[in-house]
């Protein structure tokens, strides 16, 4: 017996991949969505890169049909998206709101619609907000719209008639910098005492789950830290 079932959408990224193992050892179920497989997780879902919105929505949802039939999960956690920077000028600054629009806001709106059929009444979905985006960001057009239209989609989902189940919560997370591998190798000068670690982003998600400390719905929930400690504050 599970204590209970995920999906994490993003399960193969940094974040992504701490959550299922978190959750794992927490003796979760957890479904993966993304563009390829994590091992970790009970089942995988993938998605094409090349399909478009519709086709990856459709993916998605008979991934989870098959995979859960007639039962429903505790939370929908979105970790999925990149970054891209570029003003209007930039040369491929078409090319890169296409991008950030397909990787944040397809999988939010996809995750969406998927929770209002398998996740539990008074379940969760957190969406991948960004802080920045709470205001302009010219040095990264398209990351900001996107993000901001993610935002967007947390307040629709907060409220009555969203379509989401009875008493479900929706949320965004807005981190700043995330502690990855990645980012430390493209950032090694920074000051790593101000980045968010993997670890208390998926306790922070498990309390969630559990109803502990979870935010209103469609509350958008900064995650800042500062000399290694991490505080939230919501908006």
């Amino acid at each position: 017996m599970s204590a209970g079932k995920i999906v994490v959408y993003g399960g193969r990224g940094a974040l992504g991949a701490a959550i299922v193992k978190h959750f794992k050892a927490k003796s979760y179920w957890v479904a993966a969505i993304d563009l390829a497989t994590n091992d970790e997780a009970d089942t995988c879902i993938v998605v094409s890169k090349e399909d478009n919105w519709s086709a990856q929505a459709a993916a998605v949802i008979s991934g989870l049909e098959a995979a859960l039939g007639t039962e429903k999960v505790d939370a929908f956690i979105n970790v999925a998206g990149g970054w891209a920077g570029g003003n209007a000028a930039s040369k491929d600054f078409l090319k890169s709101c296409e991008m950030m629009w397909s990787q944040s806001v397809w999988s939010s709106t996809i995750t969406a619609q998927a929770a209002t059929r398998f996740l539990k009444e008074g379940g969760l979905v957190s969406l991948p907000g960004a802080l920045p985006a709470l205001s302009g960001t010219p040095g990264m057009i398209g990351y900001g719209m996107a993000k901001a239209a993610v935002h967007q989609l947390t307040k629709s989902l907060g409220q009555d008639n969203s379509g989401l189940p009875k008493d479900a919560t929706a949320v965004s997370i807005l981190p700043v910098t995330l502690d990855t591998p990645m980012n430390r190798k493209w950032m090694s000068g920074a000051d790593f005492s101000t980045w968010t670690t993997l670890e208390f982003v998926a306790e922070l998600f498990y309390k969630w789950t559990l109803g502990t400390e979870r935010p209103a719905s469609g509350s958008l929930v900064e995650i800042v830290t500062k000399d290694s400690k991490t505080k939230l504050v919501v908006n």
